[in-house]
């Protein structure tokens, strides 16, 4: 049995890891500040503690890594409410996690799972598909700037560590990006547009059973999970518009690329599949059901997005 602290425990990553963590008899710690997390999106159980606080706040981290003695920690909190927010984008991602892997190395914790977001690699990659020694090139938005930054620091702490840079994950408690936005919308009766661009859709639970994997000691180092197929925003659209059930085809507003908007961000998975396996993908149709599913039994938080230029 391990015990694993799992911080964004009640967000869209991070429960589905914990639910994962305490089925196979895991002891474990979710810590959440709530602001895009959820209490119901996790149920009482006799292993898991919910702490109710933010990273940031250092003397609750030392206090609770000292305490739990984590094997492993899942870091999954993350700011993206507000691309304007940058304050609070510094003061989760960068303080709060240098406070959670500054605690995780002086517990001696185990092993490191982190996440980071593919703007990291700003938004006109040199390569396509975009290798690992694709530069950084954060300077696009707070979100990207501040979650480089920590990898950064975790980069230096000597822990054993995974960093998973993310294609674009969804699913169910999917609450940021495109698919809550066409979900929102449609169910409003309002119009919704869609750019030529193509992303890289993944579902949320075949993250969570690798990282599970990497929490186990599978990898070492930084990964690319991404199916490494893109697909067209439209496309995803159609497949909200079909899960909806709606009797009719709202027609979206077809829109060119904005001067800071990838025609693609599109990650080589090849080093993730050499290390962790092939991976089976679930398929998008089934994907956005279960976010559907998800939306229409707890509604959407709100429309958030990590680039300033697509809040219009």
């Amino acid at each position: 049995m391990n015990k694993v602290v799992v911080t964004g425990g009640l967000g869209q990553i991070g429960s589905h890891v914990v639910e994962l963590l305490l089925a196979r008899g895991d002891k474990v710690v979710a810590v959440d500040n709530l602001a895009t997390g959820r209490k119901e999106h996790l149920t009482e159980h006799p292993n898991l503690t919910v702490v109710l606080g933010s990273i940031a706040d250092k003397a609750m981290v030392d206090g609770l890594f000292a305490d739990f003695k984590p094997d492993a920690v899942v870091h999954t909190a993350a700011s993206y409410k507000d691309p304007n927010d940058w304050y609070n984008d510094t003061l989760t991602n960068v303080v709060g996690g240098s406070n959670v892997i500054f605690a995780a190395k002086e517990n001696k914790v185990g092993r490191f799972v982190y996440f980071q977001t593919a703007l990291c690699y700003g938004v006109k990659p040199l390569q396509q598909p975009i290798r690992l020694d694709h530069p950084k090139f954060p300077a696009n938005s707070s979100y990207a700037i501040t979650k480089t930054a920590n990898e950064d620091f975790l980069a230096i702490s000597g822990l054993d560590f995974v960093t998973f840079r993310l294609a674009n994950v969804v699913g169910p408690r999917n609450v940021s990006g495109p698919l809550p936005i066409f979900f929102q919308r449609l169910r409003d009766g309002k119009k919704c547009f869609c750019t030529k661009a193509r992303r890289d859709f993944v579902f949320v639970k075949d993250l969570a059973r690798y990282t599970v994997k990497a929490v186990d000691g599978t990898g070492n180092g930084t990964y690319h999970f991404s199916s490494g197929t893109d697909i067209a925003i439209t496309t995803l659209y159609d497949e909200v518009v079909k899960a909806m059930k709606l009797n009719t085809y709202p027609e979206p507003d077809i829109r060119d690329l904005g001067p800071d908007d990838a025609p693609s961000i599109l990650l080589d998975p090849s080093r993730t599949f050499a290390d962790f396996g092939e991976i089976e993908f679930t398929p998008l149709s089934q994907t956005v059901q279960a976010a559907v599913d998800y939306y229409q039994d707890f509604g959407v938080h709100g429309e958030y997005t990590h680039l300033a230029h697509e809040k219009k």
